[in-house]
């Protein structure tokens, strides 16, 4: 990031308050919440300013700058926009005042005609030769299948039926439809994971919201300019049409016409499901401090903890240096990596920083769980609750705490709870599936897993999740698609390609086992520590030393397939590991790495390595690895046996030399 002054500060701020104006004027709160926030941590202060006077100063005739006014309507300086939000303000803050009370369908009444569109969507988009808003091939969008719209080519955009309106106007009646829509998509809904649940309701108010969009978009002047609002809105509506590509051109037109709406990078980054989707559609992004904001956070979103990542942030910390929401990403980004200790230290300093902030506390939570943290996560679980108890954060928080006292069954409750309030919370759906394996109740394990991948195709939590479940069904051909698809959203974690290897392992493919064994060993060099999946507890070797059971089952797959000398190697690796490697020190002496020390994996090594040596003749080599296998006290009955059959040999074959 190049040099950012002071005038590029006062800039921004500028920029960001009139950014917190605008999308609080269009009921995105938490797209105003997050830039006034960012605007807040912003490093140059107020009082740096040359031109500020000290509030004490008698220059008493002073008047105050231009920029502490209050903001009540932001200005337009597109005139005829001016003059139609002018003409419209009573009959706006009329429409604001009922969306404040959630009363939506009031809300769109004041400006859009009562009767709403029916039919079906037409096929091709607005300004993009592409297909239909809605799928209709397949899925729940089936219904939505364009059949008014004339041919697949050349169709007829919908005219547009809407009254003459601001684009403000339009964006607040449709937003409240679309808001309306959702709202009694939720009362229609079953209760959570119930018999009649199936997770197929639909906001049936997409389809006309899509209509009167498209009519707009149609008749609009080539020189008419646009906010980026309606782009935003229309984006939202083809990606729940899974419409994709589409959505994605669209939140990118208003990210380039309004690129301090977070709501609209939010939506965006929902639609990327991997690393090169993300450098797919960096180059057609605007280029300014949004940009950088977005790509740190859809590359933490994709698990990437890479160095260049980290000084990305510190490039941007320097300009927000007490964002809490940068904070949080770096905390997550640790997470990933699995130091967990850092994380916890970060995330500590929010919540003594802000002890009322709810804002990814489940993270938070999931942290304190790994660490065994029980005491702690009683003290967040409190503060939580007295806070707010009725978000999905905090009943998250309050699920992990039960969780790990054992009790599975108020956990469930928790996150129950938490989908009531909010049924796409990714963080209840696969928790839930955790609490569910946990119950053996592999039935609702699977679908909390199912439901959580639909939410959020990148969280490899779940995906390991099912393949865990229907491995515990032996369904080990379905269990392996669910754990590569783990391993590519995590293909430097050793636990998901150590599962995909026991998964080969299991429909008799030693091969490939042993190919996704050695990944899993290159992978083990990435991280330090233990997969934060399950119960938590970590046994993974220290820094420098290899996983002795990834090599052992590696030995394993060798003997499957008759290579035994290949065996005998792995086996050797497997030994080693209690000693740890050795490396030459900064004098270029040799110094020996912390090892394992003796485990049962080393020790069912030791004790295939000791009958290799008897059926070799190496009598000698044997009976050392049996006594020391006495010594450790595992395998002691087996080790005894063989060293009794190796005093016969001796002393059978010292007999014969004799005569």
């Amino acid at each position: 990031m190049a040099m950012f002054t002071k005038e590029d500060a006062r800039q921004l701020r500028s920029t960001l308050q009139d950014a917190i104006v605008k999308c609080s004027e269009r009921c995105l709160y938490q797209s105003a919440k997050w830039a006034a926030e960012l605007s807040t941590s912003l490093s140059v202060r107020i009082g740096d300013s040359d031109t500020d006077t000290d509030l004490d100063s008698p220059m008493d005739d002073a008047g105050p700058p231009l920029a502490v006014f209050p903001v009540v309507v932001s200005a337009n300086i597109d005139l005829q926009e001016a003059r139609l939000e002018a003409y419209e303000i009573h009959k706006y803050l009329l429409a604001k005042s009922y969306f404040d009370c959630r009363e939506f369908e009031r809300c769109a009444a004041v400006f859009l005609p009562s009767a709403v569109p029916t039919g079906s969507l037409s096929v091709s988009s607005p300004n993009v030769s592409t297909r239909s808003p809605f799928k209709s091939a397949k899925g729940k969008f089936k219904d939505a299948k364009s059949t008014a719209g004339g041919p697949t080519t050349g169709s007829i955009p919908p005219p547009n039926v809407l009254p003459r309106l601001s684009q403000k106007s339009l964006f607040l009646a449709l937003y409240a439809k679309y808001m309306s829509g959702e709202k009694r998509k939720d009362e229609e809904s079953e209760m959570i994971l119930g018999p009649a649940d199936r997770g197929s309701a639909m906001n049936k108010e997409l389809v006309g919201i899509s209509r009167w969009l498209e009519g707009w978009f149609a008749t609009r002047k080539p020189n008419q300019s646009s906010g980026g609002w309606l782009e935003y809105l229309y984006g939202i509506v083809l990606a729940k049409g899974k419409n994709e590509e589409d959505a994605k051109r669209w939140l990118i037109r208003s990210v380039h016409l309004f690129p301090y709406n977070w709501g609209a990078w939010l939506e965006l980054n929902d639609l990327l499901g991997s690393i090169e989707e993300l450098h797919h559609i960096v180059p057609e992004l605007p280029q300014n401090v949004m940009t950088l904001v977005f790509h740190l956070y859809a590359n933490q979103e994709l698990y990437q903890s890479t160095e260049p990542i980290h000084h990305q942030l510190n490039e941007l910390q320097k300009v927000f240096p007490q964002n809490q929401f940068l904070m949080t990403q770096r905390a997550l980004l640790y997470y990933h990596s699995k130091d967990f200790d850092e994380a916890e230290s970060i995330f500590s300093n929010i919540l003594h920083s802000d002890p009322h902030r709810i804002d990814s506390l489940d993270h938070y939570s999931n942290i304190l769980y790994v660490m065994s943290a029980r005491p702690k996560l009683a003290f967040v679980a409190q503060l939580a609750t007295a806070t707010d108890k009725f978000r999905p954060e905090t009943c998250c928080v309050v699920g992990n705490y039960y969780s790990l006292k054992s009790e599975h069954e108020k956990a469930v409750q928790y996150f129950r709870r938490a989908l009531t309030l909010d049924r796409n919370f990714l963080s209840a759906w696969t928790l839930m599936g955790h609490e569910y394996v946990e119950m053996k109740n592999t039935h609702a394990a699977i679908e909390s897993y199912r439901r959580a991948v639909d939410v959020n195709r990148k969280d490899y939590r779940a995906w390991y999740g099912l393949g865990q479940t229907y491995e515990v069904l032996e369904m080990h051909l379905y269990a392996l698609f669910y754990y590569q698809r783990a391993s590519s959203l995590r293909p430097y974690d050793p636990k998901m390609w150590q599962a995909v290897g026991s998964c080969y392992d299991k429909i008799n493919r030693p091969v490939q086992s042993i190919k996704a064994y050695k990944r899993a060993l290159v992978a083990g060099t990435y991280y330090d520590a233990g997969s934060s999946f399950g119960s938590g507890t970590t046994s993974d070797p220290p820094s420098g030393a290899m996983d002795p059971e990834i090599v052992y089952q590696i030995a394993l797959m060798y003997e499957k397939l008759g290579e035994l000398e290949e065996a005998a190697e792995y086996m050797e690796i497997t030994l080693a590991q209690e000693e740890g490697p050795v490396r030459e020190d900064e004098d270029g002496e040799e110094v020996r790495g912390a090892g394992t020390g003796v485990t049962n994996t080393t020790s069912k090594a030791r004790m295939w390595l000791a009958r290799w040596e008897y059926t070799h003749g190496a009598y000698g080599r044997a009976m050392e690895l049996a006594n020391e296998l006495c010594q450790d006290g595992v395998e002691v009955e087996e080790a005894k046996a063989l060293i009794r059959d190796v005093r016969a040999r001796t002393e059978g074959e010292g007999t014969a030399d004799e005569s």
